[in-house]
């Protein structure tokens, strides 16, 4: 399945994709927080979702560009999460990412209304959820403008070594 918006075209994500879907994910944990990543381990993790689909699922959207070619514009990660008091399954959306030439032309909007139809569309799933950094104001007005709000929750971890 595939949505198809005037600014993008979202499919699946390939295993071919993974060195850029990298090198997005390590942009992003810079500019949205100022962590670098481990290389490395971020390169097995992205493998793993490939090797295991139960891991996850990414979607990559493309736009073309003024010749007609089309071009890797953004990314999403999605996983699942089991609720026992809805019965069902809430999908998260992680690792969003736009490359910067794309940004503010609906790449994130293409990509949200494509895993927000399959939700809809599948049994047991009862909603969509994400986390985004306390002081990235610019995708929590995003997110907000697609309908998503506060769910009232903090987010707590304890972290382990790398693995």
């Amino acid at each position: 399945m595939t949505v198809d918006s005037p600014a993008a075209r979202v499919r699946d994500g390939r295993a071919s994709d993974a060195p850029l879907l990298v090198q997005w994910m390590l942009a992003m944990a810079w500019q949205t927080e100022h962590k670098r990543l481990n290389a490395v381990v971020l390169e097995r993790g992205v493998a793993a979702v490939f090797e295991r689909p139960e891991r996850g699922r990414y979607f990559v959207a493309e736009c073309a560009d003024a010749h007609g070619a089309s071009n890797a514009a953004g990314m999403l990660l999605l996983t699942r999460e089991w609720s026992d008091w809805r019965c069902g399954d809430w999908w998260w959306i992680q690792s969003v990412y736009v490359a910067p030439e794309f940004r503010r032309r609906g790449v994130y909007r293409a990509l949200h209304a494509h895993v927000r139809a399959l939700a809809r569309a599948t049994p047991g799933v009862c909603g969509l959820r994400l986390y985004v950094e306390k002081q990235n104001i610019a995708a929590q007005t995003a997110y907000a403008a697609l309908g998503m709000g506060d769910a009232g929750y903090f987010v707590f971890e304890e972290e382990f070594a790398a693995l």
